[in-house]
């Protein structure tokens, strides 16, 4: 059987069907963890020890030494996605004061939902569109815009808004894996080698102990408002990524293929309300927000980047 096969040919797959999977079970199913409890009960609430390991393999594969091409157009993306979130969140948080909507077709509607599906790219994505209409330098850029992984730029742009205040200790903390996987990746390659390996190992379950924290309501209730979400995103940061990326001196080629979210933004809201108990009720809906977007931008933003490509005249051949 080729589950994997099948598996990935869902866009943001190794996140979304484990995610959908431990939804399922825990809507059917509920008191399943409690009454197992030991390693099965683990495995399904145990997303932020996961999450923890996950961050520190993450920041293994950040390269230091990168060139001054690679830093300046990794950190231009970087630093638009992360102004893009700031703006949204700001104007958002003027016309949402309670921070979320509590009633309607956008009911779930959060700034917190908002800022978690714009602040993350979708790096195999990225990477995948580069190496067809990009160059291996743009690809390279990655190494800086992995930097947004975790719930560090969120809490930041929360905070930024007024919509959360976070000890220091807090945001050290939210940080400090991917430090310490960057300094160990940094001192030894075959470190980095070793570490980077579980990245995409380590999706699948906590993606699953997300989902054991969903109910299918919450999922059916927030599909349609998640498509727009995800149209939105594509829209929005890729208008802004695109002037980056032209500013640097690029085509806009990168920027729009930046405009996605990625698959680990949606453990994101539940980083955050495990800090912050104020997010624990818009956390689950944002969740399922997140995880809409992860697939409609991983299918529009090919679209728009190969539309975009042709009509600047650049072929779809491998970069060199």
């Amino acid at each position: 059987m080729k589950i994997k096969q099948s598996i990935e040919k869902v866009p943001g797959g190794m996140m979304i069907i484990p995610l959908f999977f431990g939804a399922v079970l825990n809507t059917l199913l509920p008191e399943f963890g409690k009454t197992f409890g030991s390693f099965t009960g683990a495995l399904m609430t145990g997303a932020m020890p996961i999450l923890a390991v996950f961050y520190v393999c993450m920041g293994s594969t950040i390269d230091l030494k990168s060139t001054p091409y690679i830093l300046r157009k990794g950190g231009a993306l970087l630093g638009a996605k992360i102004l893009t979130g700031a703006v949204l969140a700001i104007i958002a948080s003027k016309l949402l004061p309670s921070g979320y909507v509590e009633a309607g077709f956008f009911a779930g509607l959060s700034v917190l939902a908002i800022v978690a599906a714009i602040n993350d790219t979708n790096g195999g994505l990225y990477m995948a569109l580069m190496g067809q209409f990009g160059k291996k330098e743009d690809v390279g850029a990655y190494s800086v815009m992995s930097l947004e992984s975790g719930p560090f730029f969120t809490m930041a742009t929360l905070g930024i808004a007024g919509l959360a205040a976070f000890p220091w200790q807090t945001f050290v903390g939210a940080i400090l894996p991917l430090l310490i996987g960057m300094l160990l990746g940094n001192l030894d390659r075959e470190l980095r080698d070793y570490l980077s390996r579980a990245v995409p190992v380590l999706i699948p379950f906590f993606a699953f102990a997300l989902g054991c924290g969903l109910n299918l309501g919450n999922i059916v209730k927030g599909g349609m408002l998640g498509i727009l979400m995800g149209v939105a995103v594509v829209a929005i940061s890729g208008t802004v990524l695109l002037l980056a990326d032209k500013l640097t001196g690029g085509n806009g080629i990168a920027g729009l293929s930046a405009a996605s979210t990625a698959g680990n933004a949606a453990a994101v809201p539940a980083a955050i309300a495990a800090v912050d108990t104020s997010y624990a009720a818009v956390a689950p809906t944002a969740t399922v927000l997140v995880a809409t977007c992860v697939i409609v931008t991983a299918v529009l933003v090919p679209i728009v980047t190969a539309w975009w490509a042709k009509r600047i005249g650049v072929g779809g051949t491998p970069a060199a």
